[in-house]
């Protein structure tokens, strides 16, 4: 693949399920982190029906026409619909779209930023590519750890991302996101190869427990992911 058009995000994505029974689990990352960069960039998500999700427009990025967040409602398997909704609305290419969600198969604390390539098996991202009609955009990944890598090694998948992560789990979880909002005035430049780097680098071991923040709530109802 060759490299990606450098290119600062016009849509910023983060993927999770509506409804309060997920506000704070596992599969709902990408919500988080959403709301706390639109928190960071001091502007107000708000329902958009025509998107199908919670969207605010941050012109203050330094982006031209200014960088969207977006939070599908349609639930994480229609991810997609939400994603290329707004994305032909305004005319977003591909490459110019960065997906943040959870991911099982990078310990909890670290994050992996990449572009393109294969999906994982995340229904979200799926959906994402049918509607898009390619795989080439920008994903931020969170990781969750597996089940197989925890104690919870006989939890299935999808029961293991419908749940809370535990304390020491989740403060680490919380640092991972600190590390990648901080990541923000990179992709505003379009300073993509720096920002892969200081994401993708492994963390220091933290000289004590860090305090756990509570995921925040989602606005936003049936089991899916």
């Amino acid at each position: 693949m060759s490299a990606p058009p450098q290119a600062a995000p016009r849509l910023v994505a983060g993927l999770g399920n509506p409804g309060p029974q997920y506000f704070d689990t596992r599969h709902n990352a990408g919500f988080w982190f959403v709301e706390r960069l639109a928190e960071q960039l001091k502007v107000g998500l708000g329902h958009e029906s025509r998107f199908h999700g919670f969207c605010a427009n941050a012109r203050a990025s330094g982006v031209e026409g200014g960088t969207w967040l977006l939070m599908p409602q349609t639930y994480m398997n229609r991810s997609g619909q939400s994603v290329g909704a707004l994305a032909r609305f305004y005319r977003v290419l591909p490459h110019e779209i960065l997906v943040v969600h959870d991911e099982l198969d990078i310990p909890p604390g670290q994050l992996r930023l990449k572009f393109g390539g294969g999906l994982g098996g995340h229904n979200g991202l799926k959906d994402i590519a049918a509607h898009l009609g390619t795989q080439d955009f920008w994903r931020l990944r969170i990781g969750i750890g597996h089940p197989r890598d925890a104690r919870e090694s006989a939890q299935d998948v999808a029961d293991y991302v419908l749940h809370r992560a535990s304390r020491e789990q989740q403060a680490e979880i919380d640092a991972a996101m600190q590390r990648a909002l901080e990541l923000w005035p990179m992709l505003a430049r379009a300073e993509w190869e720096r920002a892969i780097a200081r994401a993708n680098a492994r963390p220091a071991a933290p000289k004590a427990a860090p305090t756990t923040q509570k995921p925040p709530a989602a606005p936003g109802g049936d089991k899916q992911i």
